[in-house]
């Protein structure tokens, strides 16, 4: 829960940044533009050039920066994606891909109807996930880049022996392997996104990450709850 409550405040904070950031420039370019004329108002030309200063609000933990209009106005529309958010998305998918083929073995193996529920509800979440992903990647020219990645390298991603032995277990003991390597698969999604909320810069691919953090805390919590 306070993961939760802190990405809430995370987003809501960079979304009060921006929207702050983007009154200082319109503002500081209005003033830029009271300063254009020659009405002799005893402005210097260096104050004219470099024009009025701008307090712009830090990130979380972050304190107020000064800036000039220019850098404000940049810094309005400077949610860009960069190569942090591109890297995530591509990942997710694969990520997700996998918890998709976990789920997929739950309703033949598994015993407790409790871990069928829970595998439905992953899998109706995270479904829509990859398909919203893909059309962030698409729109974003995103599918041009490298996207061939290692599973080693994303946290949390079962390996191939695990997977193995998921498929060839039934009942209880199917139930206990699924769920403690999904615990370690959710875990793994939130190491991800919390990556992508420090270094991406999208704001589309800051919700996904800070939704994939809110909701699949709450599931971790429900899961170690049926493994006590």
């Amino acid at each position: 829960m306070a993961q939760e409550v802190a990405v809430l405040v995370q987003r809501r904070s960079a979304a009060l940044r921006s929207t702050a950031l983007a009154t200082a420039a319109v503002a500081a370019v209005l003033a830029l533009g009271g300063c254009d004329g020659s009405g002799g108002d005893g402005a210097s030309d260096a104050a004219r050039d470099t024009g009025p200063g701008v307090v712009a609000p830090g990130r979380p933990g972050e304190p107020a920066r000064t800036l000039s209009a220019e850098e404000a106005a940049r810094e309005a529309g400077g949610d860009t994606a960069n190569s942090a958010d591109f890297r995530y998305a591509r990942m997710m998918i694969q990520h997700h891909a996998q918890a998709l083929v976990m789920t997929g073995l739950v309703p033949d193996r598994a015993s407790a109807d409790a871990v069928k529920r829970l595998a439905e509800r992953i899998s109706a979440g995270q479904k829509p996930e990859i398909g919203a992903m893909e059309g962030w990647l698409k729109k974003n020219d995103g599918g041009r880049r490298e996207q061939h990645h290692d599973h080693g390298g994303m946290p949390g991603m079962a390996t191939e022996a695990q997977l193995k032995k998921l498929r060839a277990a039934e009942g209880e003991a199917f139930d206990r392997l699924f769920l403690e390597l999904m615990v370690t698969h959710h875990q793994g999604a939130i190491t991800m996104a919390t990556e992508a909320l420090t270094e991406g810069n999208d704001v589309f691919v800051e919700e996904m990450a800070s939704d994939v953090v809110a909701q699949q805390t709450v599931e971790i919590d429900r899961m170690r709850g049926l493994l006590d």
